[in-house]
């Protein structure tokens, strides 16, 4: 008769090594960006970056770009993209003439516009930035698209979370490009993290945190009124748009992100970029359960939005990732300020990551039977005719990697890959289904907050359960 087998002392760590492995090769094939390609990609995005902007290329690789949306975040858009080589500026459309002047002083005999529409169907443009406020987002996007022109849009993806499943339609209908711009995606720190998670490094995910912290007028949205701003030199019904009618207020035109009917406060604005990272990182396609809480503390300036906020979110088991909780935080009236990281916490380690760099931190293994040893070691230790207790070496308990001098930045490369793939060459890493996924928990985070309620959210089919 055989003995039944015991239990095997070895099996959770075999088991927890199976699961890293299951990782590393679950991402392979994961709905989120691909690792494989991303390699390969990030060697030939750095090499390309760095060219001069003035360098060579074939006038059937040119593209022609346009910018919906020229105030802060457009123009810094387009700023970037032609340290691209091949790139140049054909248009620009706002609803405030003062920005159309200062684009055309800037660039040169580019064609302005208040109508997005008249930029759409142009011949000589290939491609837009979507730098409008949030509740422009998805029509101009979709327009794009459908007018076959390739869109960068800047995050999040969606006003609301309805809106999300028109733009994956008119993304797949029309074939067209479409990139969100959260640039932490074609970071290095993003990309070093993502490679020390599949390889194990910190064993198996139990938690994750973020946070963003402010403490000034503009990083609180404080944003400079234009001294030459009017009834008639802002286009006041083109920015209400699907927004509900009320009279002129240039505070709802240049400081938009403090309101509701426009913007998606600070889940929207930071909370994505962090969603974002961490989906890459860990190939996640985002949580089921989404609570919030936070309060308006300092900036009382007729916001309708908190300037402290903070989320939990509950992640489930999946193929690359086990269940783990995720906490989120943004602090407007930070002290300390200036502190922006996303930290994963696992069995055997922990990461900081930011888009430049990623310190690891790892737990000291103790063998048993190394202890056993060194417990003898130390008994014969106190006999005065002992041996001394032995040190051992010890593994760094604290890596940092940090990017090479040199370095432009994730924005470069996250637009050097929305280009590449308008040129024909790898998908981007961050479509409409990504930014979905992304955009959607940091709305429902606004949800739970002014609801007073935990919602629940379907990852996989992308929709509020």
């Amino acid at each position: 008769m055989s003995e039944t087998p015991g239990p095997d002392p070895g099996a959770p760590a075999r088991s927890r090594r199976k699961f890293i492995k299951t990782v590393a090769a679950g991402s392979a094939v994961a709905a989120t960006a691909p690792s494989a390609l991303f390699g390969e990609r990030r060697m030939m995005a750095r090499e390309r970056a760095r060219e001069s902007p003035g360098g060579q290329v074939a006038p059937s690789d040119r593209i022609g770009l346009a910018v919906i949306g020229a105030g802060g975040m457009g123009m810094a858009g387009v700023d970037t993209a032609l340290r691209i080589p091949g790139i140049e500026l054909v248009a620009a459309c706002d609803i405030f003439d003062g920005r159309l002047d200062a684009a055309r002083e800037r660039h040169g005999a580019i064609f302005t516009t208040r109508d997005y529409r008249e930029v759409l169907a142009r011949a000589d443009v290939d491609a837009v930035i979507v730098g409008t406020p949030d509740h422009w987002h998805q029509s101009i996007s979709v327009d794009a698209l459908r007018a076959g022109k390739a869109a960068y849009c800047e995050k999040p993806m969606v006003h609301d979370i309805a809106e999300g499943h028109g733009l994956l339609r008119a993304q797949e209908e029309s074939g067209s490009v479409f990139q969100v711009g959260s640039q932490g995606m074609s970071s290095l720190g993003n990309e070093k993290a993502k490679e020390l998670y599949e390889a194990g490094a910190i064993g198996e995910l139990n938690y994750a945190e973020g946070f963003w912290a402010r403490n000034d007028p503009l990083g609180a949205w404080q944003y400079p009124i234009p001294t030459g701003a009017s009834e008639e030199t802002v286009d006041w019904n083109r920015f209400l748009g699907p927004a509900p009618e009320v009279p002129y207020d240039p505070l709802r035109v240049f400081r938009w992100r403090n309101y509701r009917d426009y913007g998606t406060g600070v889940a929207g604005d930071l909370f994505v970029h962090l969603f974002s990272s961490l989906h890459f990182i860990v190939s996640s396609r985002g949580p089921t359960r989404i609570q919030a809480t936070g309060g308006l503390r300092y900036w009382e300036d007729g916001r309708e939005v908190p300037d402290v906020l903070l989320g939990m979110f509950d992640y489930p088991e999946t193929g690359t990732h086990p269940g783990f909780n995720l906490s989120l935080r943004v602090n407007f009236v930070d002290g300390t300020s200036g502190s922006t990281f996303l930290r994963l916490v696992g069995s055997e380690g922990s990461m900081d990551v930011t888009w430049t760099e990623v310190v690891l931190r790892k737990n000291v293994a103790v063998d048993p039977m190394d202890a056993f040893s060194r417990e003898k070691m130390a008994d014969a230790a106190g006999d005065p005719e002992g041996l001394p207790a032995r040190v051992r070496m010890q593994p760094p308990v604290e890596i940092h990697h940090a990017v090479e001098r040199g370095y432009r930045g994730a924005l470069v490369d996250h637009y050097f890959n929305f280009f590449e793939a308008v040129r024909g060459g790898p998908p981007v890493v961050q479509d409409a289904a990504f930014g979905l996924r992304a955009a959607a928990p940091a709305l429902a985070c606004n949800l739970a907050y002014f609801q007073d309620r935990a919602v629940r959210w379907d990852p996989d089919a992308m929709r509020l359960a």
